[in-house]
């Protein structure tokens, strides 16, 4: 069969596909909420293709897919697979080495922060992270530095300040001139800025783009531009990080139709346990029976019950499952709720009874 009568018998369903060459090797991995319209725009002749897919086609030689029942679904089993396989035209989730870390030195006259590709519990340092994007992490604390006039390039401490002193981007750290309460300040303002409890620091970042622009500064003020996207990437990766610690166990209801549901629990960044229901086969009453069975079964698991570590290695399912419950645009057909571990514990249970009326609410009319 013929790529072109093999596209044509592809369903409008959600999936994944796999692109191979002439050897048979897979060298991409794809999701789509529709496989047969993403699968069939690689073969329509667009200019809008990047120079990526243009390769890719031209060492397309046949394609594999799995169906699921949601986008969810493919989306998680796509991160899985890139992970696994690792295929060539794969470069966004393919590689944790390229994920870096935030160290904060906090044991030292002029603490400092830095980039680190790992994380480490035995030393005396903080690390913040993980990230995806190393250049990024790189120009936001470049940025972050440079606006908060601590960009020493010379620690040594000799008798004359170091370049950046001279232009004004370093308040003489080099010098060890700089007062330890002057400095102190500075750095609470910058560790307030990384747990998103201080905005100050962007704001000023704001304000010399705004300047620079204002005086025709152009180049400086596309400079600040960039810092300040940078910074507020940072800003955004620790909220997923930080939902995904306090919300550690996710129970997620998606419609599929009129007359089926998909019931999963998520655990940190874990997919545990996903079914589907057929609505009519079942009272509310029973309904909600199956699903809290499932929630105490597989949520009191004192094997699961540490807290969650998000590591790079897994930083791109938490990103998934993240967007995806703060989706706006599939609130009216995929609802969650979040078990407290308190709740657990109590023996009546009537917390997470609530907590599935409000989730089966829409289903009322149906059962």
């Amino acid at each position: 069969m013929n790529l072109k009568e093999k596209i044509k018998k592809l369903p409008s369903s959600p999936g994944v596909y796999l692109m191979k060459d002439s050897l048979n090797s897979v060298i991409y991995v794809g999701k789509s909420k529709k496989l047969k319209s993403r699968v069939k725009s690689y073969f329509q002749n667009s200019k809008s293709h990047s120079s990526k897919i243009v390769k890719l086609v031209k060492n397309l030689k046949d394609f594999e897919y799995i169906l699921t029942d949601t986008e969810f679904e493919a989306l998680m089993l796509e991160c899985k697979l890139i992970k696994e396989i690792k295929p060539i035209y794969n470069k966004l989730m393919k590689n944790p080495k390229s994920y870096s870390y935030i160290k904060v030195k906090i044991n030292e006259k002029y603490p400092d922060i830095e980039l680190a590709s790992e994380s480490s519990k035995d030393d005396d340092n903080i690390y913040l992270g993980p990230y995806t994007n190393k250049n990024t992490v790189e120009r936001a604390l470049q940025g972050i530095k440079e606006c908060c006039k601590i960009l020493c390039n010379n620690t040594s401490q000799k008798a004359y300040g170091c370049l950046n002193y001279s232009l004004g981007l370093c308040i003489g750290m080099c010098l060890d001139k700089t007062p330890s309460q002057q400095y102190s300040s500075i750095f609470d303002k910058i560790l307030n800025l990384l747990n998103g409890t201080d905005k100050s620091i962007l704001e000023e970042m704001e304000y010399t783009m705004n300047t620079a622009s204002e005086n025709f500064d152009f180049e400086n003020a596309a400079k600040y531009r960039d810092y300040i996207s940078a910074v507020k990437y940072l800003l955004s990766n620790m909220k997923v990080v930080d939902f995904i610690k306090e919300n550690k166990n996710i129970a997620l209801l998606e419609y599929l139709d009129d007359d089926n549901f998909k019931f999963f629990l998520i655990k940190g960044n874990e997919l545990l346990f996903s079914e589907k229901y057929t609505i009519k086969n079942f009272s509310s009453k029973q309904l909600k029976s199956i699903l809290k069975t499932k929630i105490l079964f597989y949520f009191n698991d004192e094997i699961l019950k540490d807290s969650i570590e998000i590591g790079k290695e897994k930083l791109d399912e938490s990103q998934i499952i993240y967007n995806y419950l703060k989706n706006k645009s599939i609130s009216s057909y995929c609802k969650h709720i979040i078990i407290l571990d308190n709740w657990l514990s109590d023996m009546n249970n009537m917390d997470i009874d609530n907590a599935l009326n409000k989730l089966l609410f829409n289903l009322t009319n149906l059962v």
